[in-house]
């Protein structure tokens, strides 16, 4: 039985550096240069045409991550909504002109919805509520142009409520991602699931995992295998899916990519 092949999450001058283990097999790449307001209210056409030049003959599929910075899904502001909403479609519109299949957008659950949600009548709904007004026509146009979105855990302490707002969308272009150092936070500070219980919980909806090794204490984004993530239990999780997701490497020192790819492949999990 063949492991899956591993890809990788970076910006345009990191794709320079790593053109040739990205290239060595159909590796999934995740652009990291259309998050800010300044690129995408700027001329980000000019680095949608360099990737198109980098990226001549890729094999592997191609997204980005979208924006996120102080971008809530949920806010009670509809003006601050309208922002949001606004950040979405530009991010669209790169994922559009780029041919990107998936843009990485992040969850709106906090630690301290886990713990109040369900204290007063009516909250969770009124969150998801307040997700449709953001989202509904960014997902619409999502399935008109090819892309999922992916929903990223950042916060999220149950990751059942995830689940829970992607099925409300009842889209096949809003789907699932996990970051596997945040579920690990989420584990170690709150008492969450461990890490392949997200992969559980999320079932064939993941379409997307951000692989990064942590320590449960914070975010660490270190190189896979420099932490106490426990992979061969998320790998044996992710194999059971019927859902083929996008296995992204997620690291702060680029340079250890291939590394943390060789790590992988030493525990016979990828490629």
């Amino acid at each position: 039985m063949s492991v899956p092949v591993i890809g990788a999450a970076m910006t345009l001058d990191e794709l320079r550096v790593h053109q040739d283990i990205m290239r060595e097999k159909p590796r999934d790449l995740e652009l990291q240069d259309f998050v800010t307001a300044e690129v995408l209210n700027g001329d980000w056409q000019t680095r949608v045409d360099t990737a198109q030049s980098l990226l001549k003959g890729y094999e592997g599929r191609v997204g980005i991550h979208g924006p996120f910075w102080t971008l809530p899904l949920d806010s009670v502001d509809p003006e601050v909504r309208a922002v949001v909403n606004k950040r979405m479609h530009q991010g669209l519109s790169v994922c559009e002109a780029l041919s990107a299949t998936h843009m990485v957008v992040h969850s709106p659950f906090r630690i301290w919805d886990h713990y109040h949600l369900d204290e007063s009548n009516g909250a969770r709904m009124a969150l998801f509520e307040r997700v449709h007004a953001t989202m509904d026509d960014v997902i619409t146009r999502a399935e008109n142009i090819g892309c999922t979105l992916v929903l990223e855990n950042i916060e999220d302490v149950d990751p059942s409520a995830r689940v829970a707002l992607v099925k409300s969308f009842d889209s096949p272009a809003f789907a699932l991602s996990i970051d596997t150092g945040h579920a690990l936070f989420a584990h170690g500070t709150q008492g969450a699931a461990p890490v392949d219980y997200y992969v559980r919980a999320a079932g064939d909806l993941l379409h997307h995992v951000h692989l990064q090794d942590a320590d449960g204490y914070a975010d660490r984004h270190w190189a896979l295998g420099e932490g106490s993530l426990n992979w061969p239990a998320l790998f044996a999780a992710l194999g059971r899916l019927n859902s083929t997701p996008r296995l992204i490497v997620e690291i702060k020192d680029k340079s250890k990519i291939p590394a943390s790819i060789a790590y992988l492949q030493r525990l016979g999990l990828g490629q």
